[in-house]
């Protein structure tokens, strides 16, 4: 009876050795696959490459049916910021931009941690409103900073089991910390890169930026050996402008003139101040006729566009554009290929200045 005792008891205390060796073994996976996910959130200097990391990267790694990002935006400081660093909110689904205060928000600002459950349409549904199967569980991560709620996000699952409020939530409470505060740090570097790449005057990039995305344009054009453009808008006459009306004059003139321009560009074309009355753009898989046909909409936009003084009184307004291409070959050397574009656009404005201003002319 002894011997049998002793085997049931040796038995059993294998048993839980082995439940806790195993334990061990899933805690460690989980404590790798977050530490991961961490490394790879602190990484991203950029909001496409933190979105990538949640939506891609992070959902992949815990086999998470959907995650979302939802994100308290009541004065649309997000939005304008999104917009002036031009990205499309419309590219990312799993992003929800949320503008009022709710009782869906004053209940996550009042969660001490993680909330996980069963899926409730009528409470969730606003976190996870893509054309999917509704999740059966979710779990959501509030991100706090400085005791101020700035959005959550949201995991669901079609297993009932996955989240449930009896599972432990020290690794998603620390995991919705880690992620508010890169999303804090991303925002304050991307303000502070847009400030250092924008023109103050007439808020498009300036010419840092301008040369910058010339180069890598180039370079990608290179590389898909597709053709690339340069457009260079010169306002006519500016001079006599500021003579005339005064410079603060001129300087609206410029702004409304920045503005006809970007309202005639694509989302991919990148518009900036060359300097003075100078614009630039780049097209990237842009032909000699497609670039044509935009240089032609932005001249007829800005001389069709009504340009007043104080007094209500006209201001005539007309500018000369050139226009460069190239196909690039992919041996050709990026750098040099961008130069000779900015060089042949700028030689075609004075083409088109010497053909007697407010026309289009392309570089040979």
């Amino acid at each position: 009876m002894d011997a049998d005792r002793r085997r049931r008891e040796n038995r059993q205390l294998r048993e839980r050795l082995d439940a806790l060796l195993a334990d061990g073994r899933q805690n460690a996976l989980i404590f790798s696959r977050h530490r991961r996910i961490e490394l790879g959130l602190m990484e991203g200097s950029t909001l496409p490459e933190l979105f990538h990391m949640l939506f891609g990267e992070f959902k992949q790694i815990n086999d998470h049916d959907a995650v979302t990002l939802a994100l308290f935006d009541p004065d649309h400081e997000l939005r304008r910021l999104f917009a002036a660093i031009e990205i499309d909110v419309d590219d990312w689904p799993d992003l929800i931009l949320l503008d009022a205060d709710s009782s869906l928000q004053r209940a996550l600002a009042a969660a001490g941690g993680a909330t996980l459950g069963p899926y409730v349409d009528s409470i969730h549904s606003v976190l996870f409103p893509l054309d999917l199967v509704p999740p059966e569980s979710i779990s959501l991560l509030p991100l706090k900073r400085r005791g101020r709620l700035i959005g959550s996000v949201n995991l669901g699952s079609r297993d009932l089991a996955r989240f449930t409020p009896g599972l432990g939530t020290d690794f998603a409470d620390r995991l919705a910390g880690i992620i508010a505060i890169c999303f804090e740090n991303v925002v304050n570097h991307e303000r502070l890169k847009h400030v250092s790449l924008t023109d103050p005057l007439t808020g498009v990039h300036n010419r840092r930026y301008f040369d910058q995305r010339m180069r890598e344009e180039a370079d990608r054009a290179r590389r898909s050996h597709r053709p690339i453009s340069c457009l260079f808008v010169d306002v006519d006459r500016f001079k006599s402008i500021n003579d005339r009306f005064g410079h603060p004059m001129g300087d609206e003139v410029l702004r409304g003139v920045a503005a006809r321009v970007k309202g005639e560009l694509r989302l991919s074309d990148a518009l900036g101040r060359y300097g003075g009355e100078e614009f630039s753009v780049v097209l990237a898989d842009t032909d000699a006729a497609t670039v044509a046909s935009i240089a032609e909409r932005v001249r007829a936009a800005i001389e069709g566009g009504e340009f007043r003084d104080s007094s209500g009184a006209m201001i005539p307004v007309t500018v000369s554009i050139g226009t460069a291409t190239a196909l690039p070959e992919r041996t050709d050397d990026s750098a040099r290929l961008a130069v000779q574009l900015v060089s042949r656009a700028d030689a075609a404005v004075y083409a088109a200045k010497d053909a007697g201003r407010n026309c289009v002319r392309a570089a040979d």
